[in-house]
């Protein structure tokens, strides 16, 4: 397996794979891999001829208040992991090798980054855009795969592909979960045995609000009363938001009468966290 920090390396094996006329499938990542993170690799190496990870925490999808600092890492194991896994490249760059000192050109999408963590993330899309979109031109991937847990990151990835005429495609897969349903994330490392325990109050309340939708109930303002009660419940919870918006528009809706997104962002302690269910597939071709 491959490990580079540089671009020019990257290309250089990106060259010669097109030559070859092999696909290439891009896993994009902020590293301290997990279960989560190991799906993703998998459905890429099941769909292509050659894997690129990038393991890289990018600065500029981060606030000024954020944990860029202290946010989980341990790039040795990334790659014990990445190899286990039969990734092809992983690709580590500094920030110095992905932004020039003075570097003033951003990718912004506008509408769905307006709700949900858009809110009091103002600009962490935009980070996270303009990141996606210089590893889609650094990888030439045919393919792109990313984690449901990140659903809103998701549509936002998907539309900026079909605004931007990116020839890639985008792939969603699955939430990976802990045996007691709390999502796999690199900031559950955060939470002390308390909140840990406290966090699965996310899952409970999404999976009633699932099953309302599932038995019937077409009131979003219902569905949602009933996450947020239940969360409620919970006392080292406090809730930043809790919404149903349509799932490709990311809008919030009244009435349940098309494929949602229903979303959470909740704090445990100090420690952000989010999850989310959608109803409909999560891929048009599956």
């Amino acid at each position: 397996m491959i490990r580079t920090g540089e671009i020019a390396e990257v290309k250089k094996y990106v060259r010669e794979w097109k030559r070859q006329g092999l696909t290439i499938g891009l896993v994009p990542t902020m590293g301290y891999l997990h279960e989560g993170h190991a799906s993703l690799i998998r459905r890429a190496r099941e769909d292509n001829d050659r894997v690129i990870v990038s393991d890289f925490v990018n600065p500029i999808q981060f606030g000024p208040k954020e944990d860029l600092a202290v946010y989980p890492r341990d790039f040795d194991a990334d790659c014990r992991l990445c190899e286990s896994l039969g990734a092809d490249l992983v690709f580590h760059p500094e920030p110095e090798e992905m932004y020039a000192p003075n570097a003033c050109t951003h990718v912004k999408v506008d509408s769905l980054t307006e709700h949900l963590c858009g809110v009091t993330r103002p600009f962490h899309f935009q980070g996270v855009c303009t990141v996606v979109t210089k590893l889609f031109h650094i990888s030439e991937a045919d393919r792109a795969y990313f984690g449901q847990k990140d659903a809103q990151q998701l549509a936002v990835i998907r539309r900026m592909v079909r605004d931007l005429n990116f020839p890639i495609e985008i792939i969603g897969c699955p939430i990976i979960r802990e045996e007691d349903g709390l999502a796999k994330s690199s900031r559950n490392t955060y939470l002390n045995a308390e909140e840990r325990k406290a966090a699965t109050i996310l899952y409970k309340a999404l999976k009633k609000g699932h099953e309302m939708i599932d038995a019937g109930e077409t009131d979003a303002a219902k569905v949602k009363d009933t996450i947020r009660s239940i969360i409620g419940t919970e006392p080292r919870a406090t809730i930043d938001y809790v919404e149903i918006v349509d799932r490709d528009e990311l809008q919030p809706i009244e009435t349940i009468d098309r494929p949602v997104l229903a979303a959470v962002a909740v704090y445990i302690g100090k420690d952000r966290l989010i999850d989310n269910f959608i109803t409909g597939s999560l891929n048009e071709k599956e």
